[in-house]
C-alpha cells in the first residue's frame, strides 16, 4: 500500500517545509496563532484527503507535481525572507 506513495516522498517533505514557511509568514504579519494553527490543520487534513483519493490518478504526474511543489517552496521561502528582512529593517528604523 505505501508503495503508491513513494514517488511523492519529496512532495511530503516539501509540504512540511511549506507549512513552516507559511507559519513564519503569519508570525511576521502578526496573525493570531490560534487561527493560523487551526487553518493549518484544516489544510493538512484537506491535502491528506485529496492525496489519498487522488493518488491513483496523480501517480503518472508525480515528477511534475513534485517539481511544482518544490518551486512553490522556493518562491514562498524567498517571499518569507523578504518580508522578514523588510520587517526587521522597519523595526530598526522605528526603534533607533
Amino acid at each position: 500500500m505505501l508503495e503508491a506513495y513513494v514517488p511523492f516522498i519529496g512532495l511530503i517533505i516539501f509540504g512540511n517545509i511549506e507549512n513552516l514557511i507559511l507559519a513564519s509568514q503569519g508570525v511576521v504579519q502578526g496573525v493570531n496563532p490560534k487561527i493560523l494553527g487551526g487553518l493549518s490543520i484544516i489544510v493538512v487534513i484537506l491535502w491528506l484527503v485529496i492525496g489519498t483519493v487522488a493518488t491513483e490518478v496523480a501517480i503518472q504526474y508525480s515528477n511534475y507535481i513534485t517539481f511544482i511543489g518544490g518551486l512553490a517552496i522556493v518562491i514562498l521561502g524567498i517571499q518569507a525572507i523578504h518580508g522578514a528582512v523588510k520587517n526587521i529593517n522597519a523595526n530598526k528604523k522605528g526603534g533607533a
